[in-house]
């Protein structure tokens, strides 16, 4: 009988093209296999809570697989990260139920979105940061992300509304916009799913109504509508992070 282990994982996704294993492309689900594989020697595939795309972050990924033989899972977690690019780390790792299921089982997810609003950005946050240099409206932003909570049909923020399956309609439970002294603004929101670059279409939105291109009453309009406009742009993969998975 097999042994179920769930993993909590943070990443750099700079040098990767998304998490998701690519025919010949670096992924970061490629990258951890690798590693359990050169650790047990057998061939494993882990499964995720959800998928990033290429240039996107992680503190909080979480992936759960299965072993034949029970291991010591901090002495594990531990070879696992010596293994590992340095790009990429297992934070937390624990014997789970057989039954736990890393994305089926997940209540809510947190995204953050992170901007730099300010004449130069630090470097050693230019990977991690969009860089905007005019000012930014905080209080519109806020009212324009309040008009997005709520059970909605978010086709307009979609990046290619046709692929999405299961329909277009998706329930977001919190955005807040925040910022920093430094100028830093962190938009964070939390939902049960996203669709394909939901939250970097919520966030090139929000940037919009921040630098006064569109009005906050304009989410509503784009709600209603349904479909996908040129007028809510999708942000740069770079400023977003997976924050946190709920179970």
């Amino acid at each position: 009988m097999s042994i179920r282990y769930k993993m909590t994982i943070a990443y750099d996704g700079t040098e990767y093209a998304g998490w998701q294993v690519q025919p010949r492309k670096n992924t970061v689900q490629a990258e951890i296999e690798r590693a359990i594989e050169q650790l047990t020697g057998k061939t494993i595939r882990i499964h995720h809570s959800g998928r990033t795309d290429a240039g996107v972050h992680a503190k909080g990924q979480v992936a759960h697989f299965d072993l034949e033989t029970a291991v010591d899972p901090r002495r594990f977690m531990n070879s696992l990260n010596a293994i590992l690019k340095p790009d990429v780390r297992i934070m937390k790792f624990q014997k789970v139920k057989a039954d736990f299921n890393a994305r089926y089982d997940a209540v809510s997810k947190e995204y953050r979105y992170f901007i730099w609003n300010g004449p130069a950005v630090p470097p050693e946050l230019r990977l991690y940061r969009l860089h905007e240099k005019r000012p930014l409206d905080i209080d519109a932003m806020k009212r324009a992300a309040e008009a997005l909570v709520g059970k909605h049909d978010f086709a307009a923020f979609t990046a290619n509304p046709n692929r999405e399956i299961e329909g277009t309609v998706k329930t977001v439970q919190k955005i807040s916009v925040t910022r920093s002294r430094e100028g830093d603004v962190t938009i964070a929101v939390v939902g049960e799913g996203f669709l394909y670059k939901m939250v970097r279409s919520i966030a090139g939105f929000l940037l919009r109504v921040g630098v006064g291109e569109l009005e906050a009453k304009e989410a509503k309009r784009f709600l209603k509508a349904a479909e996908r406009t040129n007028k809510v742009p999708t942000a740069k993969a770079l400023g977003l992070f997976l924050w946190r998975v709920d179970y």
